[in-house]
């Protein structure tokens, strides 16, 4: 999106880690494997001190794909509806 400030990205503690622990596999996921690699990514997240920029990145973005500021897809889509109902 253009004119939106990504410098936060350079302090992210996901930086340098494995792409593979944020995002789906291009092929199936079991769903017991699903919930442990978004608690593993939800873990780094957590940690994070620019958790709140990527979380509205990702939320402005409507960015569908991973885990983004701690939520994954459903968790932002859910936020977005409730935010759209108010």
């Amino acid at each position: 999106m253009a004119g939106m400030n990504t410098n936060w990205q350079r302090q992210a503690l996901c930086k340098g880690v494995r792409s593979s622990l944020f995002f789906p596999p291009t092929t199936s996921e079991k769903k017991d494997e699903k919930e442990r690699r978004e608690s593993r990514a939800k873990a780094i997240c957590g940690r994070c001190r620019v958790i709140a920029p990527c979380q509205e990145y990702a939320l402005t973005l409507k960015e569908p794909y991973g885990i983004w500021g701690g939520m994954n897809e459903s968790e932002r889509n859910l936020t977005l509806a409730r935010a759209a109902a108010s």
